[in-house]
């Protein structure tokens, strides 16, 4: 059976508003724009074109997929972050818009600094995209990016040398701050730890609890625990003038100022995400 785009679109679009997900006429489009090789607005310009049988079985078999939840992003391979293509699969957290927000408050506080080239740690960097940012926007710096997961961080250095910046981007597997070389000291640490409270996680969207890996979701009984060993353990790693920003979940602003005053950080600021909600900690070591 012959099928153009415009009629694909519009019954895979019905199909996946059926299965429950979110936004089903862009997810159709954005997975047959993959297919075709056509980037998603040049689909309205072939509105008329017949699909090949082969373009067609490939189509079905992608919107059957997310149809079952998978991930529009771990289906095509790939998240857009900044405005660039970051590989993701199953092994790593599916970057979010949210996280773009520390990624630019990290950026513009490293582009500030004066004198020696500054040094940022990224911890927990899951796919790079955090640490290759920073290193795309700020070339003057290097990144050093510790995760506990191998699988992670082989993902995480096929994205720096997908972006060139590979010779800037250190990558060191192990759990926490052990896995950072002795003896470094940073001007920034960036982190998104795993927050969600532990018994949130099954009320979470199937395409995050059943394909996102829960070690990248579950920040223990109140969703704190990685925010407590930050304030215990990072001061030592940086340099004097550094900063830690870290991003958070939602209502946990205060639980997480808490934590820091306590361990002796200067809270400096709590910023919004684009959306207005409370979502990155910014502290500093008193001087």
């Amino acid at each position: 059976m012959q099928m153009t785009v415009l009629e694909v679109i519009k019954r895979s679009a019905e199909f996946l508003e059926k299965k429950g997900v979110d936004s089903p006429r862009l997810q159709v489009e954005l997975l047959l724009a993959h297919v075709l090789h056509l980037p998603r607005m040049g689909l309205y310009l072939n509105f008329e074109r017949v699909l090949s049988p082969a373009e067609l079985d490939e189509v079905r078999n992608l919107v059957k997929r997310r149809g079952q939840r998978e991930p529009l992003q771990h289906i095509i391979g790939t998240a857009c972050f900044w405005g660039l293509e970051m590989k993701v699969n199953n092994q790593v957290l599916v970057p979010r818009p949210e996280s773009e927000q520390l990624a630019e408050l990290g950026w513009q506080f490293l582009n500030g600094i004066q004198g020696t080239p500054p040094l940022a740690l990224d911890f927990g960097t899951g796919s790079g995209c955090l640490a290759i940012l920073l290193a795309v926007k700020s070339p003057g710096a290097r990144v050093v990016a510790v995760d506990i997961s191998p699988e992670a961080l082989a993902v995480a250095q096929e994205n720096a040398s997908r972006h060139s910046v590979q010779e800037r981007v250190e990558f060191f597997q192990g759990d926490g701050f052990v896995a950072v070389p002795a003896g470094r000291r940073f001007d920034l640490l960036v982190s998104n730890p795993p927050y969600i409270p532990s018994a949130e996680i099954a009320t979470l969207d199937p395409e995050v609890r059943e394909h996102d890996p829960r070690w990248a979701l579950d920040g223990g009984a109140e969703g704190l625990d990685f925010y407590r060993r930050l304030a215990r353990e990072a001061g030592e790693f940086l340099r004097p003038g550094g900063r830690l920003m870290a991003e958070f979940g939602d209502g946990q602003a205060p639980a997480i100022r808490q934590i820091f005053e306590h361990e002796k950080w200067i809270v400096e600021a709590v910023k919004a995400d684009y959306s207005g909600r409370e979502r990155i900690l910014v502290v500093r070591r008193a001087d």
